[in-house]
């Protein structure tokens, strides 16, 4: 009998302790995911900050999820009579040890919450890193995982990060240049453009009206017009492919032919 009850609880505080650990991790998580729901509805954030508190909030999960486990061991110790708090007095010098070993995932560590903190990208960016463009689908203290459109995902660690060019901070300025004849009245080509705008506001891609930036060049029979459209982050090719299609149907509508097939577009973030 004397061996049962020593054993006994050897056995099943081990599993009651993880299974609380388990329930107090998942409580959190909760009462985190429900605060940034209330930050989206009630505070009405821009896209930008509602990506960034999303990233801060899987960092948060991160942290509580070492420092539950943390504790998780050295309840278990506990329960098979190892003093942990001779353990937790020579983490000092352990430290020391730990570091040297673990050295490439504290680089890690270190540079995820520096990327998080500095807003390089978040969750949801479209970036270039070292040369691989895609997706964040996830950004965590040691790694961070980009998919790419045909569906390849990179896993980094953080630390090797060398250069990050970020598609998704700021809006993209769309220029587009387009030949028309020179028969064409500009201040006709214009009435047209604005309905063309009319349309291309419809669009939840567009952030602000259609700027007309008047004839860029003038060849023998036509002259090339050019236009500015700012749009979200990395729309703008569907923006293209939309003022594309409209200003064709403007033209075929009033009868004008575009000289050639010659179109030049340039977009700068």
């Amino acid at each position: 009998m004397q061996l049962k009850s020593i054993l006994i609880p050897k056995v099943y505080l081990p599993i009651i302790y993880i299974i609380v650990a388990i329930i107090i991790y998942t409580i959190l998580c909760k009462i985190i995911k429900t605060a940034l729901v209330f930050n989206k509805v009630n505070k009405r954030k821009t896209n930008l900050q509602v990506k960034r508190e999303q990233t801060i909030i899987n960092l948060i999960k991160s942290i509580i999820k070492y420092i539950i486990a943390i504790i998780l061991i050295l309840a278990i110790l506990s329960v098979y009579g190892i003093k942990t708090t001779s353990i937790i007095a020579s983490l000092g010098i352990a430290g020391a040890i730990i570091g040297l070993a673990f050295q490439d995932t504290i680089k890690n560590l270190l540079s995820g919450i520096l990327i998080i903190f500095d807003n390089h990208y978040m969750q949801g960016d479209i970036v270039t890193i070292n040369g691989f463009r895609g997706e964040v689908i996830e950004l965590g203290l040691q790694t961070t995982k980009v998919k790419a459109y045909n569906g390849e995902v990179m896993i980094i660690n953080n630390s090797l990060i060398t250069s990050v060019i970020n598609h998704s901070m700021y809006n993209t300025n769309l220029y587009i240049e387009f030949p028309v004849n020179k028969n064409v009245d500009l201040e006709k080509l214009e009435k047209i453009l604005n309905k063309v705008n009319k349309k291309l506001q419809l669009l939840p891609e567009v952030e602000k009206d259609m700027e007309l930036l008047g004839i860029e060049k003038l060849n023998g029979n036509s002259y090339m017009y050019k236009v500015l459209i700012e749009c979200k982050p990395d729309n703008h090719f569907s923006v293209n492919r939309a003022f594309m299609k409209y200003l064709k149907e403007e033209f075929d509508k009033d009868g004008i032919a575009v000289p050639g097939d010659y179109l030049e577009i340039e977009r700068k973030n």
